[in-house]
């Protein structure tokens, strides 16, 4: 199956778009996703913190996705 997944702050650095497409099989998981984008954008790895969230919603590591999902990448955030 195919997922949209939105990018935010450092993230749209790595992926070099603020989207991608994904390619992906059926019953995947959120932490199946991460391990996938790892591989995919080694730099990921090094932001060790960041979140996936799914239709809005911070997702758990063991969601299953699906093609309609809204999937969003989301790096650590710092203020000041």
């Amino acid at each position: 199956m195919k997922l949209k997944l939105l990018a935010f702050g450092i993230a749209t650095d790595i992926f070099g778009a603020d989207k991608i497409f994904l390619e992906v099989d059926d019953q995947t998981t959120v932490k199946d996703l991460k391990q996938i984008l790892e591989e995919k954008y080694d730099t990921l790895r090094k932001i060790r913190s960041y979140f996936v969230a799914v239709n809005e919603e911070y997702a758990e590591e063991n969601q299953i996705l699906t093609c309609d999902s809204e999937i969003a990448i989301i790096p650590p955030v710092s203020g000041g």
